[in-house]
């Protein structure tokens, strides 16, 4: 609905950016953070243990606990989504509704509603 990523988006796309071993500026790339945000969210999933830097690769990696948050993720992901334009696809038949029953002359609203309803649902 919103155009802005939440908290779990962005440790997600951290995450993904990650998922073979990637530097600090390729996280920050991948994800697109500044790198003030950039730190504050690998601080953070370090913390959780979702993902660890490797010395002797100089790169950060996925954890298996960060591969499981991903796996739940992308399912809560999805369920989302289709809440969502099911939300969207509900609040336009209301729209369609009170757009059409303030007309005064109800047999046209109804017919109104009968014609945008079919047409919303092909």
């Amino acid at each position: 609905m919103g155009s802005y990523r939440s908290r779990l988006d962005i440790i997600a796309d951290v995450l993904k950016a990650a998922k073979n071993g990637a530097k600090k500026t390729w996280i920050m790339y991948k994800s697109n953070l500044s790198y003030e945000l950039l730190n504050k969210y690998l601080g953070e999933i370090i913390s959780a243990e979702l993902i660890v830097f490797k010395d002797e690769a100089q790169k950060f990696f996925i954890t298996r606990k960060g591969l499981e948050f991903l796996e739940i993720y992308n399912e809560y992901s999805r369920r989302n989504r289709r809440l969502e334009e099911q939300v969207k696809a509900l609040e336009h038949k209301k729209r369609i509704l009170e757009d059409s029953f303030l007309n005064k002359n109800l047999t046209d609203a109804s017919n109104k509603i009968k014609n945008k309803m079919a047409m919303t649902e092909k």
